[in-house]
């Protein structure tokens, strides 16, 4: 009490003299003071776990404090350390020679503990004490002989200690379990009415609907049909978190109709499946439940298809399909199902069904065919088609069809059309396909009206594109003009085009200039073109200057503030 920073030495001291007891009182008055600091750099929990220690190993000689109760509040105040604790509460019942009150700690301790680690630490104590009770009986046996009574003691311990063993994984499996009870694939482990009970499909890990499956199959594979079926039934009123799950379930149970030859109770299980629900909802909307989103399953209705078609009823999907396969996952797949290949009307059925941009494959397949069937018997038609398509066609799928719109105008139809369906092409498209579109145009135009129809549109492409691509055509567009004798031309071409090259950057094009002027120019020429090029070099350098210039001005601005 005079020096209370030593108590840690009182305490050594108490132990070297046998004073147990008085030590274990010492120490539960430093583990409860908030206000001790060691000497030793001991942390409360040492301080805690020296305690446990010492009324473990010695109960019978420290009488005046609860080690049970001690011990047991130790669990919920340290509980990363249960296992540890849980042991030393065992051992201190067995140095007590309460064999069965330590039986029960271990009992409790494999059924309460939360982590693989602690459950390890217990239940390989538990082993070890298991273990040495049954080598004590057959020691004592050993020396005294062994009675009828004495057989069945041991008996009965080696029925304990193989059941414990045998019980492991269960336990095991129990600690995942209290850890996440939504743990679907630890749930395949034990029976499967608590884990349907249990498990909320909304915070499964893992994929609920198998839990049904296997359930449904166990009773299949005992010959109780009705009650798979019951278990299925009631699987598919199940709100699953996805509509994949569900949709598992329903094909799980046509497929469980198959399997037992009951082809048409299979149909009608999928029909019912795919149809129209009261409420209809999108397929992603995870607002509703999956029952309003299965219609849109494009896995049941791909096995309903393969099962309607092998069973020869599969007029019943063409025949209505604004009502059925509408409803499909993929247009893909919609065409393949509504008619054969070589069925236009199938084709018309499928686009009528989608939009863009889901439809744009569906279009391209009919358009080709179409062209490719009628040629230029149904030009009128055809072109109706493609304007079709096109209305409301998205930049990014409009490249193909004006492609084959143009291609269809060459080959039936008048040149002029093609050459306008391929300036119409040059304007829908996204900037990133502009350039091809207008290297296809000024190509078709120079085989069918000859090169000097391409100078209005090499204009126009100079105009709309970005710099690399308006560069590189007006290269094109000089050479061109040179071939056909149009110095001058050329010359213009090659002064507007400089205003946007950087000589830093473009050395290629200054010289490529450089050498037309070798070639076609003289004195006076050639010291306009290095004129020119002084100025865009002055140009682009006060750019820079200036940029510059900002750059530091914001960056001064921040750090002064």
């Amino acid at each position: 009490q005079l020096c209370p920073e030593e108590a840690e030495q009182y305490v050594a001291y108490l132990r070297s003299v046998g004073r147990l007891d008085e030590a274990a009182q010492v120490l539960a008055r430093l583990v409860n003071d908030e206000r001790f600091v060691s000497r030793q750099g001991k942390s409360n929990y040492q301080l805690w776990q020296e305690l446990c220690e010492l009324l473990s190993q010695h109960p019978d000689r420290v009488r005046s404090l609860d080690a049970g109760g001690i011990i047991r509040g130790g669990l919920t105040r340290f509980t990363d350390q249960r296992g540890r604790l849980w042991g030393a509460l065992a051992d201190c019942y067995v140095r007590c020679g309460h064999l069965e009150k330590a039986r029960d700690v271990y009992e409790e301790a494999v059924q309460t503990v939360m982590t693989v680690r602690d459950f390890t630490q217990v239940f390989d104590s538990y082993a070890r004490f298991e273990e040495s009770v049954i080598a004590a009986l057959l020691d004592t046996q050993a020396q005294l002989g062994r009675g009828q009574d004495e057989e069945v003691e041991l008996e009965l311990r080696l029925a304990r200690f193989e059941r414990l063993m045998a019980r492991r994984p269960l336990l095991l499996n129990s600690v995942l379990l209290r850890q996440n009870p939504h743990n679907v694939h630890e749930w395949h482990k034990r029976t499967f009415t608590e884990a349907v009970r249990t498990v909320d499909p909304q915070r499964a890990t893992g994929r609920p609907h198998e839990l049904w499956v296997a359930f449904a199959r166990f009773y299949e594979d005992n010959g109780q049909l009705d009650d798979a079926r019951s278990i299925l039934s009631r699987a598919t009123r199940v709100r699953f978190r996805r509509v994949e799950d569900l949709a598992a379930v329903w094909c799980e149970f046509g497929e469980l109709e198959l399997r037992h030859q009951r082809h048409q109770e299979a149909l009608r299980v999928l029909r019912k499946a795919t149809a129209l629900p009261a409420k209809r909802a999108e397929y992603f909307d995870s607002s509703e439940p999956v029952q309003n989103r299965l219609y849109k399953s494009l896995k049941v209705w791909s096995m309903l298809a393969d099962l309607e078609e092998s069973l020869g009823t599969f007029q019943v999907g063409t025949g209505t399909p604004g009502h059925t396969w509408g409803h499909l996952g993929t247009p893909g797949h919609t065409w393949g199902q509504l008619g054969t290949p070589g069925d236009i009307g199938a084709y018309e059925r499928g686009i009528a069904l989608f939009r863009w941009p889901h439809v744009g494959d569906l279009w391209l397949t009919y358009l080709s065919k179409f062209v490719a069937r009628y040629g230029g018997r149904k030009l009128e038609r055809a072109r109706d088609l493609f304007e079709q398509a096109l209305d409301g066609c998205p930049p990014q799928h409009a490249k193909t069809i004006y492609l084959l719109y143009a291609r269809l105008e060459e080959q039936f139809g008048l040149a002029r059309r093609a050459m306008a369906v391929y300036e119409r092409g040059t304007r829908a498209v996204p900037p990133a396909q502009q350039s091809d579109m207008f290297h296809i145009y000024i190509r078709r135009a120079a085989e069918l009206f000859g090169v000097t129809h391409t100078r209005p549109i090499y204009q126009r492409a100079i105009e709309v594109l970005g710099d690399d691509a308006a560069r590189e055509l007006c290269l094109r567009f000089a050479d061109m003009e040179c071939k056909l004798g149009e110095v001058d031309r050329a010359r213009a071409i090659y002064t507007y085009c400089s205003q946007i090259c950087d000589p830093r950057i473009t050395g290629s094009f200054w010289q490529t200039w450089k050498e037309f002027e070798i070639r076609h120019g003289n004195e006076d020429t050639i010291r306009e073109m290095l004129r020119i090029k002084r100025s865009v070099q002055a140009t682009y350098n006060t750019q820079v200057n200036f940029m510059a210039s900002q750059m530091l001005k914001v960056s001064g601005s921040a750090t002064g503030t």
